[in-house]
């Protein structure tokens, strides 16, 4: 038992972080794409729009979040999917916003305006990342509430 349990748990923990990798890679992508505009307004002597900085914001916290859940055990802290249900509303918001203002439009040759339009999708992926992240961490949490000790079962966890 201990060495199948070992065994399942080393490949959970593999999921896991190729899962948190994956998060973290998109959220950097999303960095990019969208810091395009504000490294250009900010050369221009522009004002950066907000919308541009909430995306940044997002996808900032994101990152970084994936990142912290990459250490081992910080992502058995419980009620962490309550992090992950804001971010994944953080991220439905981004996309409803920028998909409001570039799904429809027509690229037309415009490099800008075809970045934007795929940064809208990548949006959509994180959200989805996120939710399925949150969903998975609840389940995790309610299962290991009210469970007894591994090698007694006598005390309460």
């Amino acid at each position: 038992m201990g060495l199948l349990g070992g065994v399942e748990m080393g490949l959970s923990y593999i999921a896991h972080s190729v899962f948190r990798f994956i998060q973290l890679v998109l959220a950097l992508t999303v960095c990019g794409l969208y810091g395009v505009d504000l490294h250009a307004a900010n050369k221009e002597h522009k004002y950066s729009d907000g919308k541009w900085v909430y995306a940044e914001v997002t996808a900032s916290l994101s990152a970084v979040t994936a990142l912290l859940y990459l250490i081992p055990f910080v992502s058995r802290i419980g009620l962490l999917f309550i992090w992950d249900t804001i971010l994944f509303i953080l991220w439905i918001a981004l996309f409803g916003v920028f998909g409001n203002m570039y799904i429809h439009e027509r690229a037309e040759g415009d490099g800008g305006v075809q970045r934007m339009k795929n940064a809208v999708w990548v949006d959509l992926v994180n959200a989805l990342l996120w939710l399925f992240s949150a969903v998975g961490m609840a389940v995790f949490w309610a299962r290991s509430r009210g469970g007894r000790s591994r090698w007694t079962g006598r005390a309460a966890v």
